[in-house]
C-alpha cells in the first residue's frame, strides 16, 4: 500500500513539475522583454538620456530582473554562414534562469515581484487572508444547499419547477450574477442591505460580523453559479440508488423513508458525487478571480489578475504553483473519502 502511495505521489509531483516548468518557459520566452526592462525600470527617467545611459539602465535592469543569464541548461545560438554543419545548441550549465528559479522554488523561495520586489511569498499570504475566509464559507454552503437540494429533488415527484431555477442558474455566467447581486442588494436606490466593494480598514477578520458581512455577497455569487451540477448529481445517483432491491428489502423490514435514505442510499449515492464535491475548491478558487475584481477584494484572485496584466511573472508563478497544490490535494481527499464510504475500493482490498 505504500508502495501505491509513493508512486501516485511521485506521478503527480511530476504532472506539477511540468506544468509549472511548462509555464516557466512560456512567460520567459515571450517577445516582450523591452516591454519589461521599459516598466519595471529599464529606460531611465529625465531630460534626454544617452545611449550609454539607456543600455547601463537597461542592463541594471535585466539583472535585477534575473533575465542577463541563459533562459535553460541549453541554448540554440545560430551558426556562421559558412559553418553549415556547426552544432548551433550549447550547454549552459547551472547558470541559467531555470535552475536559479527551481533551487530557489525547492528552499522555499518563490522569487521577487517585479513590481514592488517584495517576496512573493508573504504576497500571496497576505492575500490569502481574505480568499480563503471567502471560498471555505462558499464551499460550506455550497456542499449543504447542494446536498439538501439534491435530497430533495431525489424525493420529489415534479421536478419542472426546482430544475428550471437550476439550469437557468448554471447558465448564467458567474460575473453577471456578481453584478446582479451587486446591484440588487448593495445599491442604496434598491437594497443597501451589504456594502458594495471591497474591505473597510474595520472589516478585520477578528470581528467577525463586519468582516462576514464584505463576503456575503461574493459567496453568495459562486453559490448559486456552482450548484447545479452537484446537486443534479446526487439526485441522480440517490434515484437510482432507490430503484435497488436492497432499498425494497430495508422497506420491507419496516424502516422509514427517512432511515432508509441516511442509512443506506445516501452512502451509496454519494460516491458518484465525490469527484464533483472534491472538484468545488479548485473551481472556487478559479471564481474568486471574478468575484474578487467585482467586488474589490484584495485576495489571491485579484491579485493573479493583476499580475497577469502587469506581467508580474514572479507572482503568477507562485499562484499557478498554489492552485495546483490546492488541486492535487482535492484529488488526494476525493480518493480518501472513496475509501472511507466504500472500504473494498482501497488498495488493501484489492
Amino acid at each position: 500500500m505504500l508502495g501505491r502511495l509513493g508512486i501516485r505521489l511521485g506521478r503527480q509531483l511530476l504532472v506539477m513539475w511540468g506544468i509549472l516548468t511548462l509555464l516557466f518557459l512560456l512567460t520567459r520566452t515571450l517577445p516582450e522583454e523591452q516591454q519589461l526592462l521599459a516598466r519595471f525600470g529599464g529606460i531611465p527617467t529625465g531630460a534626454a538620456p544617452t545611449a550609454r545611459q539607456i543600455q547601463a539602465a537597461q542592463q541594471q535592469a535585466r539583472h535585477r530582473l534575473g533575465l542577463d543569464y541563459p533562459l535553460f541548461y541549453f541554448s540554440r545560438h545560430s551558426a556562421p554562414p559558412t559553418q553549415m554543419l556547426a552544432l548551433r545548441w550549447q550547454w549552459e550549465g547551472r547558470h541559467n534562469q531555470y535552475h536559479h528559479w527551481l533551487a530557489g522554488l525547492w528552499h522555499g523561495n518563490l522569487g521577487y515581484s517585479y513590481q514592488t520586489q517584495e517576496p512573493v511569498l508573504p504576497l500571496l499570504a497576505q492575500a490569502l487572508r481574505t480568499t480563503v475566509p471567502l471560498t471555505l464559507l462558499a464551499l460550506l454552503v455550497l456542499v449543504l444547499l447542494s446536498g439538501a437540494l439534491g435530497i430533495k429533488l431525489a424525493q420529489a415527484r415534479r421536478l419542472g419547477p426546482l430544475l428550471t431555477v437550476l439550469f437557468a442558474l448554471d447558465a448564467l455566467p458567474l460575473f453577471a450574477v456578481a453584478s446582479l447581486l451587486l446591484l440588487l442588494l448593495a445599491n442604496p436606490d434598491f437594497l443597501a442591505l451589504f456594502p458594495a466593494y471591497g474591505l473597510a480598514d474595520e472589516a478585520d477578520p477578528g470581528s467577525s460580523l463586519t468582516y462576514l458581512s464584505y463576503l456575503v455577497l461574493p459567496a453568495a455569487s459562486l453559490v448559486l453559479t456552482g450548484i447545479a451540477e452537484p446537486a443534479i448529481q446526487l439526485a441522480t445517483a440517490l434515484r437510482h440508488e432507490l430503484q435497488q432491491p436492497y432499498v425494497l428489502a430495508a422497506r420491507a423490514k419496516g424502516l422509514s423513508e427517512r432511515q432508509v435514505l441516511w442509512r443506506h442510499t445516501l452512502r451509496n449515492a454519494a460516491l458518484p458525487s465525490l469527484v464533483l464535491f472534491t472538484d468545488l475548491l479548485p473551481n472556487l478558487l478559479a471564481g474568486s478571480v471574478v468575484v474578487e475584481l467585482i467586488f474589490a477584494l484584495p485576495g489571491i484572485g485579484r491579485l493573479l489578475a493583476e499580475a497577469a496584466t502587469a506581467r508580474d511573472y514572479p507572482v503568477l508563478l507562485g499562484g499557478v504553483l498554489l492552485l495546483t497544490v490546492l488541486r492535487q490535494l482535492s484529488l488526494w481527499v476525493a480518493d480518501g473519502l472513496h475509501y472511507l464510504l466504500d472500504p473494498r475500493l482501497s488498495p488493501a482490498a484489492t
